[in-house]
């Protein structure tokens, strides 16, 4: 019969070995976790790079997709001297200084309008889109449809240093013609700019040019509505008839 001395050397021997397995399990299985954290972190890190140059590429391709404003030239005026005396103005089509009292109604016109009733208009926010009178009716279309229904004066223009020119107050850009993108980005850009003196002032109920010194129909005020009674509604979408 053996010493009981030996059988407890082989016990504790037995239970070393089974502490070192155990040891040694959980070290190959810390390494399978940090393994394992790692591939996700570094999956994460790929997604998210490929989500950022994604968006950066996207932001890029639409800088480049969209049209320059470079050209504007911005000229400052400050608004409210009026005149009935006739105006030679800096610019052509002018884009702020004195003007009538009474502004043009904002729509289509297909044949020139009086300029200083069209910078009134501008003073308002409105957008004065012009063009050379031998443009193509078929061009002319294309503005009528790419513009906007309110706040905008259409007019054919003598002189016109290019076939079609944008104007709002203080600022300009010649174009190359009814197709330039640069126009919807002028008019998204600066109508009711914030250079605009009087922002969303009128743009009806004024002059349809005829007379540059009609007296405006403006609505009542709302001291002066009687009780019961609508609110006056705001300016017309709808494009003035054109001037004869």
């Amino acid at each position: 019969m053996a010493p009981s001395g030996s059988g407890s050397k082989k016990a504790r021997a037995s239970q070393r070995n089974a502490s070192d397995r155990v040891a040694q399990m959980r070290k190959e299985q810390q390494k399978k976790d940090r393994a394992r954290l790692l591939a996700i972190w570094g999956a994460a890190a790929v997604a998210i790079a490929l989500i950022v140059g994604s968006v950066a590429f996207a932001v890029i391709r639409d800088r480049a997709n969209t049209p320059s404003l470079d050209a504007v030239k911005s000229t400052p005026y400050e608004g409210g001297t009026h005149t009935q005396e006739p105006v030679t103005y800096k610019e052509n089509p002018p884009v702020g200084g004195e003007h009538n009292p009474v502004w043009l109604n904002c729509g289509v016109y297909d044949s020139p309008v009086p300029k200083e009733n069209a910078v009134h208009s501008l003073e308002h926010g409105a957008v004065w889109v012009t063009y050379q009178p031998d443009l193509p009716e078929a061009d002319v279309e294309k503005l009528k449809d790419v513009l906007p229904d309110t706040y905008v004066v259409l007019s054919p223009y003598e002189g016109l240093p290019t076939p079609v020119v944008a104007s709002t107050w203080g600022h300009q850009i010649q174009l190359t013609g009814a197709d330039d993108p640069r126009l919807e980005e002028f008019v998204d850009e600066y109508i009711q700019g914030p250079d605009t003196p009087e922002p969303g002032a009128l743009c009806t109920n004024g002059t349809d040019g005829t007379d540059q010194n009609a007296t405006p129909q403006l609505p009542a005020s709302p001291a002066a509505t009687p009780s019961g009674s609508a609110t006056p509604a705001a300016p017309s979408a709808s494009p003035s008839p054109s001037a004869s």
